[in-house]
């Protein structure tokens, strides 16, 4: 039972924290299943790979990817794709966080546009690097990818969760009860 508490609680847990960022850009939604062995209930967690929409911003810094892959900023993975020129001239994150191409961290001159395969041109066409992605991925200029977490749904996940919690309590309880009643119920016998 205590296993089923903290199956609950863990999906509670990936169910807050999924509704927490259902304004977060390029958030991907957290996902949980169980498994049941010997040692009781076990939870796994994975993100899923579903796209979130896209939301034109017009903003020729903000990159939406269309497909697989992630953005790498500062050693990280994310699909946000907010960026701004930083005071050096390089694309960065709302963190500082510059982002890498293939040749390192990409400087974005004025006038620099970023083509549908990921590469970064200047003004007149000159190639400075690329952003990598996967086969088959595309980025769109001018957009954001917005969280692919379903507000109500989560919501009912919490709920569910909540509830699958208070039955694992009740059921220990009265199942401590039950102990307490038959070891004082023997007492009394002898």
């Amino acid at each position: 039972m205590a296993s089923a508490m903290r199956a609950a609680r863990s999906q509670l847990d990936v169910a807050t924290q999924n509704l927490a960022n259902v304004s977060s850009d390029g958030f991907r939604r957290l996902t949980t299943t169980l498994d049941l062995d010997a040692r009781g209930m076990r939870v796994h967690q994975s993100t899923s790979a579903e796209q979130g929409a896209i939301r034109r911003t017009n903003r020729p810094l903000d990159l939406a990817i269309l497909g697989a892959g992630t953005f790498r900023v500062g050693g990280e993975a994310t699909r946000n794709g907010a960026f701004v020129r930083d005071r050096d001239g390089f694309l960065a994150d709302d963190r500082g966080r510059r982002l890498a191409g293939r040749c390192g961290p990409i400087r974005f001159p004025d006038g620099a546009s970023v083509a549908p395969d990921g590469s970064v041109q200047t003004a007149a066409g000159r190639f400075i690097d690329r952003i990598p992605l996967p086969p088959g991925t595309r980025i769109e200029t001018g957009a954001l990818e917005t969280s692919n977490v379903n507000a109500i749904s989560e919501s009912l996940n919490v709920l569910e969760a909540q509830r699958s919690f208070e039955t694992a309590q009740k059921v220990l309880l009265a199942i401590d009860d039950t102990r307490n009643k038959a070891a004082n119920d023997v007492g009394r016998i002898q």
